[in-house]
């Protein structure tokens, strides 16, 4: 076992002492499950608890929803099957195991309650005011939210205490990581419980505080920005995913900004330009995309373009135009990037917001970082995760580039002060 495979092992250990929560509380009972979404995400959520013996009420609010997940489903099982991957006789256990409910009030007696509906404050607001009056007393309420505040979402019930993230990963029914969101009066209780639940159905659990994007897509966000910026200055697309695919992701950020939606990637964007200071240099990429159509995959065109009934990125020429017309509205002059700088600016970006998340005590352990994003980001296991890769190539090292980079690039490079005091006392990040 190399040290970065020992590391990663003793680390998925770990995240199973909860700060606050003692081993031996006895969680509350979890025989009965209700998914609310018939969405992809509700869909695997129902799949993954199938999957490991628990009945799972997928509930919408009408049938159409409701038909259209079950032949998502059925479709996945037969696909499973066709492959062995699963037996024909537990892809049919799984399937009876999941029943189709119209209504919220046939939630009213489910034990642990998992909302996967739109992204959107309002309406999660308005799921957990209706759960609030028809949930039964001590039903764990949790919400499947990547990123929008739970504190707000449990305020909005009677109940907080009840209330808990549960951020699962897409596919649902195949990811293993699952952040756990501990919001403010997130009962001792309800952690346990959930962490069980989600260790039964085969899934790392991580426990993480309230903050915008929680741990794994609060650093996407700099991740992003950096890719963007290297654009501008003269990379493509297709020459930053190869560069950190290379490095080891499983995905380049482009090619997993088209597979989730540009859309969505917007809807981000417009949300968190209200934490921008003034005068904070900015990508408008995504919105032209999005004004000229391109969703991304399932439009058929995004950062690349997709030949009808492929998701197969091809590299699009077209597109040059708009990078030119970004880099004159940044005030850039492009030139040749090289991969070399591609991965140095893109991971370093990973690991200074990770250090703001061990400052802000988002988690208690750097490791926990490395395990959300080797479990649920593809960052390289070969590697450790972020945190781990820092602390192998030196923080005073990292730090000297990042100072670098803040006379060339500006304030949002400088290093937190975790870092720069690691980095001076010859410390590391993982301890």
């Amino acid at each position: 076992m190399t040290d970065a495979a020992r590391y990663l092992a003793e680390a998925e250990l770990a995240v199973g002492t909860i700060p606050g929560v003692p081993a031996d509380i006895q969680p509350r009972p979890t025989e009965t499950a209700a998914v609310i979404g018939a969405g992809t995400m509700g869909s695997g959520i129902a799949m993954a608890l199938a999957n490991a013996g628990v009945a799972a009420d997928l509930v919408d609010v009408g049938p159409e929803a409701l038909e259209r997940a079950l032949a998502r489903i059925r479709g996945s099982y037969a696909a499973s099957v066709s492959k062995g991957r699963l037996t024909q006789d537990a892809a049919d256990r799984a399937l009876g195991l999941i029943r189709p409910l119209a209504g919220l009030e046939h939630v009213s007696r489910s034990d642990v309650i998992i909302e996967a509906a739109f992204e959107r404050m309002d309406v999660k607001l308005a799921i957990f005011r209706e759960l609030d009056r028809i949930a039964k007393p001590g039903a764990v309420l949790a919400t499947n939210t990547s990123m929008l505040d739970v504190d707000e979402i449990a305020a909005g019930t009677s109940r907080p205490q009840d209330v808990v993230g549960l951020h699962f990963f897409s596919p649902a029914h195949i990811m293993r990581l699952i952040e756990v969101v501990r919001g403010r009066s997130t009962s001792a209780e309800v952690l346990a419980t959930v962490n069980g639940l989600t260790r039964k159905i085969g899934k790392i659990p991580v426990v993480v505080g309230v903050c915008d994007g929680f741990v794994g897509n609060r650093m996407i966000e700099p991740y992003f920005r950096e890719a963007e910026f290297l654009v501008a200055e003269g990379a493509s697309p297709l020459e930053v995913d190869h560069a950190l695919t290379e490095f080891g992701m499983a995905m380049g950020p482009f090619a997993m900004a088209d597979m989730a939606g540009i859309d969505v990637r917007w809807d981000v964007v417009r949300r968190r330009a209200a934490l921008w200071a003034p005068g904070d240099r900015y990508s408008a990429l995504v919105e032209r995309l999005v004004e000229a159509g391109r969703n991304g995959l399932k439009s058929g065109a995004g950062f690349y373009r997709y030949d009808p009934g492929s998701r197969t990125p091809v590299e699009d020429p077209s597109l040059h135009s708009l990078f030119e017309s970004e880099a004159r509205r940044q005030g850039v002059k492009r030139r040749h990037v090289s991969s070399v700088e591609i991965v140095q600016r893109c991971l370093l970006a990973l690991v200074n917001e990770g250090a703001r998340i061990l400052e802000d005590q988002i988690v208690p352990r750097a490791s926990d970082i490395d395990v959300i994003y080797v479990r649920g980001y593809g960052f390289p296991a070969s590697k450790g995760g972020p945190m781990y890769w820092a602390d192998t190539i030196g923080v005073a090292r990292l730090v000297t580039e990042m100072a670098e980079l803040e006379s060339r690039l500006g304030a949002v490079w400088r290093p937190a002060p975790m870092l720069a005091a690691l980095a001076a006392g010859g410390g590391r990040i993982t301890g």
